[in-house]
């Protein structure tokens, strides 16, 4: 598979526990006098949305409509997380309760490594007045809905019949209907289109051997009978995902090898990217493998943060189109810069025509790529390349010049340009660090204004005496200038 569906034409409304996660980054150099436990230094906090919001980010990244249904409390936290639904543009109802906090998680990290969680909830049953309110937010906007989500997280909402109700309303629209569960009793879940649980809350509910495949193939089969589930995908961490229908073997699908760095949240990644393919059309073994892949790429990421569509598509070309893959349009890398800033992460970005490769043009982006996180080259386009430098340049085509700067280390995206200047990419990319090579002065280098009026800096790296692309040529074809 090397596409993804257009979703944007697919409207999921997720329900249930929204949750605001807090981080507090920062360092740790001491052990505290008080007692024995670190001392974190904070330098950063940053707050994102999690449970049932994290659902809904996951399927704005992939640009499938969606609403968000659930509930926030009458507190500080509240407003918190109003604000980012606002900021994010998570179309949603929030119902405001007096009877439960806003869940929070407070993460205190040190080194980007987790050291502590702190936990702001109530998992008590909501009264039947917000109940109602739930329900009746849902039956006002199911007319339009492709797909449910039900994001159980133990906070309350599906304490009682709440889920039961859902699922009914759905089955009776012919509306496909994923749940994300929680607890020691699916009996709630009753009739749900598909279960995702992962390995330790399934065997809450069909004890297993991890290793043991068949008494997992008869546990997941007893459990879509038992639930009148048609589907149960089962999440495995390192060993992928399992996919069980009715009568029919399990399909194991493999995770890629990969660095993991923060897990929270692949959940909701799963759930969101599921339920987007299969309500687009796609066969359920295929939404699965996507799923799949989503999960892979959050997993390598800190903090809870979304899978976008962008990533989606770059991660399935690059099993079969190595290099290219970091060729993207300017939307698209809009698009990926946004997930970088999400986690932290700087912006880099040089430009120029790159033609004909030489050891000049990898000192410069090798130590270009040294100066953040994250590097962008603006290449210009043939058509830009003839206007700079004369009808018969360029000696290599755009395609290929992309798909050469894209297999060198350190280069994370190349957006073609037919512009004179880059200037339009840097106005919309607003990257941290602008690089360019010694024959500039700071001065010089196009839209270093911008960069720097935003808290940015300009960088010139020094060029290798006597190396240049018009020497190159002008070796290989004396003639040629």
């Amino acid at each position: 598979m090397t596409h993804i569906p257009d979703f944007s034409n697919r409207t999921i409304v997720v329900i249930g526990d929204v949750i605001l996660d807090q981080y507090f980054w920062g360092n740790v150099d001491r052990i505290s006098p008080e007692a024995p436990v670190p001392v974190v230094k904070v330098n950063e906090k940053t707050m994102n949305l999690g449970g049932a919001g994290n659902v809904a980010m996951n399927l704005k990244g992939l640009k499938c409509d969606h609403l968000l249904i659930g509930l926030r409390g009458m507190d500080a936290n509240g407003d918190h997380l109003s604000e980012i639904l606002e900021k994010e543009g998570i179309t949603h109802r929030l119902i405001t309760t007096q009877t439960h906090p806003t869940t929070t998680k407070t993460r205190i990290l040190g080194q980007g490594q987790q050291l502590i969680r702190l936990d702001e909830e109530s998992t008590l049953g909501v009264d039947r007045q917000t109940v109602n309110a739930l329900l009746n937010t849902l039956d006002n906007c199911l007319h339009k809905a492709d797909g449910v989500i039900i994001s159980d997280y133990g906070k309350g909402i599906f304490a009682s019949d709440t889920a039961q109700s859902i699922i009914d309303r759905c089955r009776s629209r012919n509306i496909p209907i994923f749940v994300d569960p929680k607890g020691r009793s699916w009996d709630r879940y009753n009739g749900a289109t598909c279960i995702t649980p992962n390995t330790a809350e399934f065997n809450l509910i069909a004890p297993f051997h991890e290793y043991d495949e068949t008494m997992l193939q008869q546990q997941a089969q007893k459990s879509l009978e038992q639930f009148n589930l048609d589907y149960l995908l089962m999440t495995r961490g390192a060993r992928g995902m399992s996919l069980f229908s009715r009568n029919r073997a399990g399909i194991h699908i493999s995770t890629q090898a990969q660095e993991v760095y923060d897990v929270s949240g692949a959940g909701d990644t799963v759930i969101a990217t599921l339920t987007a393919a299969y309500c687009s059309g796609m066969p359920m073994p295929d939404a699965a493998g996507l799923a799949n892949t989503a999960a892979g790429i959050v997993v390598g990421k800190i903090g809870t943060q979304p899978v976008i569509a962008t990533e989606l598509k770059q991660t399935l070309l690059s099993r079969t189109m190595t290099g290219a893959t970091k060729c993207v349009d300017i939307d698209q890398a809009v698009d990926m810069v946004a997930a970088w800033r999400r986690g932290g992460q700087s912006v880099v970005f040089t430009n120029g025509c790159f033609d004909i490769l030489h050891v000049g043009h990898i000192k410069l982006l090798h130590a270009a790529a040294a100066q953040g996180d994250r590097l962008i080259i603006g290449l210009n386009s043939d058509r830009s390349v003839k206007h700079l430098k004369g009808e018969s340049r360029p000696i290599v085509p755009e395609t290929e010049r992309a798909a050469l700067l894209s297999s060198i280390r350190g280069v994370d995206l190349v957006v073609l340009f037919g512009e004179e200047t880059p200037i339009e990419l840097i106005r919309r990319l607003a990257p941290e660090i602008l690089v360019k090579g010694g024959d500039y002065t700071p001065a010089t280098v196009v839209g270093h204004d911008i960069v720097e009026q935003a808290g940015g800096r300009v960088v010139i790296i020094p060029l290798i005496d006597g190396v240049s692309t018009t020497k190159v040529i002008a070796s290989i074809q004396p003639d040629q200038k």
